[in-house]
């Protein structure tokens, strides 16, 4: 078995030209991942609103909540999982989860369905969105991790941004449920399929990356791992801060953007179409922004990417007008797209391949647990005070967490020109 294993191994390439075909296969199957949080973007809040006429901001948004925080969990035992079980396996089991999702929100008969329902699909997105992340990475090898990861990206949340457009549109022609729902059945059905019959594991490339090299860290233990990740290092803390106030405003806009823009007369397809600007932009800016940080490095555009985030949500949540809050919406895509591959590709720099998969899941819990505190404090200050004062709070903490990129973050990626 040992011979087969080293066998196989020295068959194997990194490489984006020399693995195509299975990482193209990846972008497809990530992009049905990124469908599945499509399908909730402009329908859900929504829902609870019209449908089940929830009054509380904070109620409604309980079902992000309930995401975030099932999604954080996944990503944290996602790494340990794939380097135990193979890549393929935690992929599959991410998909085999996400099945009952759709059928969960047409059927329910209370919100409780449709948080639970979440519960549901952030255990799938912890599992399936960070495999299809590190077995990309796994392919690539360290001299294109960043286009690999803004390819990723790109695929996940262009279709998030398509997904949300077309269920707004047929919401508006159909209702809320079920015809915008069934493009979850479609994704859910497609992606598992895929996953189980056509996709390969990446363990052998691992082994290809390390083979050879010793680490003084290649026995560290997960408790060692998180520590180091979440605090321990300052390129790797710097990264977890930006990647959990980045979806902290995320969550917000998922949660409170369709109610503040319903509050103020717009119609559901309007709705659909400002809340498809930011994930497409963000997704095919994001095509540009990876590769460059390969180029240029990550730290400029992550610390401008926050600020440029802050910028967009200022602009949004003090205007009425429908044209500015389009503009918001394409600055805040461009200004996630700066940050969000960066920062992926900035963990991956700063982790070696023994312990990376590791070292990920735990950015990856502490960036999705953002979800859950945006839409839980977004929720509890729009109650309060109004849904201008909480875009106008998560637009502050946003500007703060780019100048903590900034002050703390050494560039660890040695630009091609530097090296």
């Amino acid at each position: 078995m040992i011979n087969s294993d080293r066998s196989h191994t020295s068959a194997v390439k990194l490489g984006l030209r020399e693995n195509w075909r299975q990482f193209s296969l990846l972008v497809l199957i990530n992009m049905f991942v990124g469908g599945m949080v499509g399908i909730e973007r402009t329908v859900v809040p929504l829902l609870g609103a019209e449908e089940f006429h929830i009054q509380s901001a904070t109620v409604i948004t309980s079902f992000i909540v309930s995401f975030g925080v099932i999604k954080a969990f996944a990503n944290l035992i996602s790494g340990q999982l794939a380097d135990s079980w193979g890549r393929k396996r935690v992929l599959i089991i991410g998909w085999l989860i996400g099945l009952p999702v759709p059928f969960m929100i047409i059927a329910a008969p209370g919100w409780e369905w449709v948080v639970a329902a979440n519960i549901l699909l952030g255990l799938s997105q912890g599992f399936a969105w960070s495999m299809t992340v590190l077995m990309k990475i796994d392919l690539v090898g360290r001299k294109s991790r960043g286009l690999a990861i803004g390819l990723n990206e790109f695929a996940g949340y262009l279709s998030v941004g398509i997904t949300a457009f077309l269920t707004g549109y047929l919401a508006s022609k159909y209702g809320l449920r079920p015809v915008p729902i069934y493009l979850g059945i479609f994704y859910a059905v497609a992606g598992t399929l895929l996953s189980i019959l056509v996709v390969s594991d990446t363990r052998h490339h691992v082994r290809l990356e390390t083979a050879g090299a010793e680490f003084d860290q290649a026995k560290m233990g997960f408790r060692e791992v998180f520590a180091r990740t979440s605090f321990g290092d300052r390129n790797l803390f710097a990264a977890c801060q930006a990647g959990l106030i980045n979806n902290l405003n995320d969550g917000m806009s998922w949660g409170i953007f369709p109610l503040f823009f319903a509050s103020l007369g717009t119609g559901i397809e309007r709705i659909g179409l400002i809340k498809a600007v930011y994930p497409v932009v963000w997704g095919v800016t994001q095509v540009i922004t990876g590769p460059l940080s390969d180029r240029w490095g990550r730290k400029g555009l992550i610390a401008a990417g926050m600020w440029v985030q802050a910028g967009a949500l200022f602009l949004t949540a003090l205007s009425t007008r429908f044209e500015i809050w389009m503009l918001g919406s394409v600055l805040l895509g461009i200004g996630t797209a700066m940050v969000y591959p960066c920062l992926i590709a900035a963990v991956s720099d700063a982790a070696q391949p023994s312990w990376r998969a590791r070292a990920l899941s735990v950015y990856r819990f502490w960036r999705d647990l953002g979800y859950a505190i945006g839409a839980l404090v977004a929720g509890l200050i729009a109650d309060w005070f109004g849904f201008v004062a909480a875009i106008l709070a998560v637009a502050i903490l946003t500007f703060v967490s780019g100048a903590v990129v900034a002050i703390v973050m050494t560039d660890g990626h040695r630009p091609a020109a530097a090296r």
